[in-house]
This record gives structure tokens, C-alpha cells and sequence, in this order.
């Protein structure tokens, strides 16, 4: 069953957005929209990938499992947004799991299907490239930000880059994100609020003054 809104959306997604009707209408018949409850696990890590994944609601974390059974955040993810994308291509097994921290939903698109018909048009072979490369920057930023930055500078600079999805995340989902405590966490966001750097309301980190978090990664 489809959401004809959701897929009216997806129309303007830019994996899709030149696909004539005809196009899309194939597009729907290889798709399925799938509900997820909190803690759904879309994918383990270790199992083939069947499928191309688009996030559409919700959010989902990324991770690996440590030796010691400890979850190891590697990324959160909000829609619209492709997931994992680059095992699909290279006809990997997914090298991490992924569960959804809320409820939502996912288009779920038949990959061998897709890769058939679709995936032989320039345009969307350009887009797959497009968000793979989205991907690769934002690892070259991790890197560089764990390796680099002091805890403070790994704060500021992740406020000022997720203004607009930080009401959405946790307290101890930005507090994996950055590799550190929540509790390290807290005293750095309590410290940025007494510089006048920032207001906390509730969930809510309101930024008062970017020019000034950006001085402490800059």
C-alpha cells in the first residue's frame, strides 16, 4: 500500500525528480512504504542488501557493535535521505546496523529492480554519486573533527551544523555523535550558555551568537 502524499514528496527528491509519470509509476510498483515502531531494526549488520533504502520520517542511527556488546554511533540520519547506498553498489553486505530512534518510515525499493531499469539513466547514476560523495565529506569531517578538536570546539561546531535537526536528537545521541559522556556533554553546553553563547529551553538549544561558537573551531 503507498502513501500517495509521501510519494509526492519523493518526487522532488533528487534521485527522482526528472522521472516522467511513466517512470515513476514503475517506480511505485517495485516500492513498498514501511512503518516502523522505535527501536525497529531496519538492518543488522552482516546481512545482504536487498533493497534500496529512503528514509522519509523518523530517525535512524547507524552503529557497530563493539567486543564488548556496546553500541558505537557512527551516524544519525533524518529525511529524506538514502541509506547506505554504496552497498547496494558494490553488492556488499551491510558493514553496520541500523534501528530507528523514533518511529518512521521507509521507502523500500526492489534494488535489483531498480538497478535494471533505473539505474542506467545518467541522471540518477550523477545522483547516486552526488550523495556518496555528501557521505564521503561528512567522514573526512568526523575524522578530522574527533582527531583535531577539543571537546568544547566538537560541540560548538556541531550546533552550529545541526541548528535546524538538534530539537530532534537527545542528549545522549549528540553526546555518541561527538564521542564523549553525556555528562561531559552537559558541562560543555552549560558552559557555552554562560558565555551568552547559547539558550537551553527544555530539549531546545537556541543559538544566540553563531560568530562566537564558531571562534572555538575556526
Amino acid at each position: 500500500m503507498h502513501d500517495m502524499n509521501i510519494l509526492s514528496q519523493l518526487k522532488k527528491f533528487y534521485l527522482f525528480r526528472h522521472l516522467d509519470d511513466k517512470q515513476f509509476a514503475r517506480l511505485e510498483e517495485i516500492s513498498n512504504v514501511v512503518e516502523y515502531k522505535k527501536g525497529s531494526i531496519v538492518f543488522f549488520e552482516g546481512d545482504k542488501a536487498k533493497s534500496l533504502i529512503i528514509l522519509i520520517d523518523g530517525i535512524l542511527q547507524v552503529y557497530k557493535t563493539d567486543q564488548k556488546g556496546n553500541k558505537v554511533i557512527l551516524h544519525h540520519f533524518f529525511p529524506i535521505d538514502m541509506i547506505a547506498e554504496i552497498v547496494n553498489l558494490e553488492h556488499m553486505c551491510y558493514p553496520a546496523s541500523a534501528e530507528f530512534e523514533t518511529d518512521g518510515k521507509a521507502l523500500v525499493i526492489n534494488y535489483e529492480a531498480f538497478e535494471q531499469e533505473f539505474l542506467k539513466d545518467s541522471e540518477v547514476s550523477f545522483a547516486f554519486i552526488k550523495s556518496l560523495s555528501k557521505k564521503i565529506k561528512y567522514l573526512e569531517n568526523v575524522i578530522a573533527t574527533n582527531m583535531v578538536m577539543n571537546s568544547t570546539a566538537r560541540v560548538a561546531k556541531f550546533i552550529c551544523e545541526h541548528g535546524d535537526e538538534i530539537s530532534k536528537l537527545k542528549k545522549s545521541m549528540i553526546a555518541a555523535d561527538l564521542n564523549m559522556t553525556p555528562e561531559t556533554l552537559s558541562r560543555i553546553l552549560k558552559k557555552l550558555s554562560t558565555l551568552g553563547l547559547i539558550e537551553k529551553q527544555k530539549d531546545e538549544i537556541i543559538i544566540l551568537d553563531k560568530e562566537g561558537l564558531e571562534t572555538f573551531y575556526l
